[in-house]
């Protein structure tokens, strides 16, 4: 196929905290090749999380919708990134287009190339449970994306065949690898140093995060009442709860939790403020293991060693699940935990998921985007 001609306008939208991390390594690639005019639209879905990432990553948009606002439904995001892309993307024209994965602002924006008739590249294709309503809404959202794209950078195998099944041509599917493990290679310190991280140096630490949509309400509780019996049985073991600022999330965590504490002489759970990109890396290199019910995590945490127990019903990352990296235990209350007590007294079955291979890449998903892009399409 033809290599493509210079000089080629890329414009990257996105909008959330995962979609700037996984995004700002391509960003930096692409800005470093002479051959791409690159240009950054931030839609400020989220708003202070996704700032932090990118000052850590020195990118400075060149657009900012700047949407977010209290209570916001997923109406509103919708309606407003659209109003927002469509004098951006009239004044650009960019000769492509770069969304990330299943996010409100990845459909509204690839909503509105395609009706513009801009090319759309998939950054993350191809992912699936094939349940509309689990994750919601981004499983709907990334197959609205895929349907719009004509170019898909597909993680794994079989993110691939996926799409493949799906009747997009195999000629513009292209493996690389997640971008994720990209941006994991430049946050992870040495000698990384943390305050939480000297309380809890003596323990088991163990990591959580919960915030899906999905599972707000009676699913969260059960996810909570199953992490604070475990740790009631288990002395050796802290937990360091970031927690989402959902209002929502942050009630259920006070009902279950309370003060931080079990009632006991020693507190082990520490419910802390969000951390940013570089401090949520280095906080997981240091974990046990971790306890969440995200997607990127689930890619995440096995490069560095470290096992997974995906607090969801279903998960778009069944390669974790055949290398055994992730095990997914759903929301029942006994099951997080029967499954969360047997990871932390079977050292066997511990050490299998710590041993196990990582099926995401090898932080070169950027470098093999851009070379596509730059060498034409039959280049892998």
């Amino acid at each position: 196929m033809e290599q493509m001609n210079l000089q080629k306008t890329i414009l990257l939208v996105f909008g959330t905290r995962p979609e700037a991390i996984k995004m700002c390594p391509l960003i930096r690639e692409l800005k470093d090749r002479p051959f791409f005019r690159t240009l950054v639209c931030v839609t400020g879905q989220h708003r202070a999380m996704l700032d932090q990432v990118l000052n850590l990553f020195q990118i400075t948009p060149d657009y900012d919708l700047d949407i977010m606002k209290d209570n916001q439904t997923l109406f509103d995001i919708t309606t407003n990134v659209m109003k927002g892309m469509k004098p951006i993307l009239e004044d650009v024209r960019p000769d492509i287009v770069l969304v990330h994965g299943d996010t409100s602002t990845a459909f509204a924006t690839a909503l509105s190339c395609f009706y513009l008739q801009i090319p759309v590249g998939h950054v993350e294709a191809g992912l699936r449970t094939y349940n509309k309503y689990s994750p919601y809404p981004e499983e709907f959202n990334r197959q609205a994306v895929g349907i719009i794209s004509s170019f898909h950078f597909a993680p794994t195998n079989i993110s691939r065949k996926h799409l493949i099944r799906e009747g997009k041509e195999e000629k513009y599917i292209f493996v690389t690898g997640n971008t994720a493990i990209d941006a994991l290679k430049t946050t992870i310190r040495e000698n990384y140093y943390h305050p939480e991280l000297e309380w809890s140096k003596d323990s088991r630490m163990i990591l959580i995060t919960a915030h899906r949509r999905e599972n707000l309400g009676k699913p969260m509780y059960n996810m909570f009442y199953a992490i604070r019996k475990v740790l009631e049985e288990h002395e050796d073991v802290k937990a360091i709860y970031p927690i989402h600022l959902n209002p929502t999330v942050r009630q259920a965590a006070k009902d279950v939790f309370g003060e931080s504490s079990f009632g006991g002489r020693e507190e082990r759970l520490h419910l802390i403020e969000p951390l940013d990109v570089l401090d949520f890396h280095n906080f997981m290199k240091a974990a046990y293991l971790t306890l969440t019910d995200s997607g990127g995590i689930q890619e995440e945490a096995p490069f560095l060693g470290k096992p997974v127990l995906v607090m969801r019903d279903t998960t778009e990352r069944p390669e974790g699940i055949e290398a055994g990296t992730l095990k997914l235990v759903g929301t029942d209350k006994e099951e997080i935990y029967k499954v969360f007590t047997e990871l932390l007294d079977n050292r066997e079955i511990y050490e299998r998921m710590v041993h196990a291979s990582n099926p995401y890449g090898d932080g070169q998903a950027s470098a093999r985007i851009a070379d596509i892009l730059e060498f034409g399409y039959t280049k892998r």
